[in-house]
């Protein structure tokens, strides 16, 4: 699972999300990604298990990048505990993810293989996604 070595802090205030990526919003070393299209959390567990969903459809062929690391650490207090007496313990990491913002990107396999393997992977993710293709991708150059 995803999770930070070391941190200044141990707990980190939830913050708000608002307006569109500012960075991670262009296909940096792949030809084919995952783009949110909303804000939410994504915790580690998920993006891991998008991962292996898309490396299980690919074979092993090509090669995936993971764009979000989750860096901010959750709290929660223990069940039916009073209000009160300060924050809760951290219980995990998330990758705040807000529009346009790309999660995956693979190379080195077919149109139709990246496609079906970036679908495989946004169904294991809590928010809705874009394919999106390398601007001078050749779909020619694929099929002969």
């Amino acid at each position: 699972m995803l999770q930070p070595k070391k941190t200044k802090f141990r707990r980190q205030q939830k913050g708000r999300m608002k307006g569109l990526a500012q960075r991670g919003n262009q296909l940096a070393f792949g030809s084919f990604g995952i783009k949110s299209l909303q804000y939410k959390w994504i915790t580690g567990r998920q993006i891991e298990a998008a991962r292996i969903a898309v490396t299980r459809y690919m074979q092993r062929q090509g090669q995936v990048w993971v764009r979000i690391f989750p860096d901010k650490p959750i709290t929660k207090k223990p069940a039916e505990v009073r209000m009160g007496k300060g924050k809760g313990n951290p219980e995990g990491y998330v990758a705040p993810i807000t529009p346009g913002r790309l999660i995956f990107e693979i190379e080195g396999v077919s149109y139709e293989v990246a496609k079906e393997a970036l679908r495989l992977a946004a169904q294991k993710l809590p928010v809705t996604t874009k394919f999106v293709v390398r601007r001078d991708y050749d779909y020619q150059k694929q099929n002969a």
